[in-house]
């Protein structure tokens, strides 16, 4: 009974949609990474310039004050003294990095929809040609006109 678990186990796992998201999944984590870099090291470095120097980082309010009492200039100072805080900043740092991630995943799928449009608007091989005795409608692989009953030269010099 084991083994059949186990056989059933694998045959799930080697599936092509199982593999493919275990890829996505991986590739979400470094990216989640990067998206962190880029907001903590680039964007509110900016952002804060732009409000006065201010990093997000350190917007918090202090909800009890810990051991030492404040005011707190940083909130690593306030954690360090034990006080409840109330961490704003993070969150807004956290907001920051969605937008970022929801703008690039819109991005991909805008892509990916492009391309699949792209791909079903492909030309199909012509069905029909014209009859060259009497310019009417015919089938592709006809080998005699049905309006003018002419014989027709077979397509690509090869006879049916």
């Amino acid at each position: 009974m084991a083994s059949k678990f186990l056989k059933e186990f694998r045959e799930f796992a080697v599936k092509g949609n199982v593999v493919d998201m275990a890829v996505g999944i991986i590739i979400g984590g470094a990216f989640t990474l990067i998206v962190q870099s880029l907001v903590k090291n680039i964007f509110n470095p900016v952002l804060g310039l732009l409000i006065g120097g201010v990093d997000f980082a350190n917007f918090f309010v202090v909800l009890k004050e810990g051991g030492t009492p404040g005011p707190y200039a940083t909130l690593s100072a306030a954690q360090e003294a034990g006080a409840v805080t109330l961490d704003y900043g993070l969150f807004l740092n956290a907001v920051i990095s969605f937008v970022i991630v929801a703008f690039v995943v819109f991005l991909l799928v805008r892509t990916i929809n492009r391309l699949k449009r792209e791909e079903a608007v492909a030309p199909q091989a012509p069905s029909d040609k014209a009859c060259p005795r009497c310019f009417m409608t015919i089938p592709i692989k006809a080998t005699k006109c049905g309006h003018c009953t002419a014989d027709l030269p077979p397509e690509n010099g090869i006879a049916s």
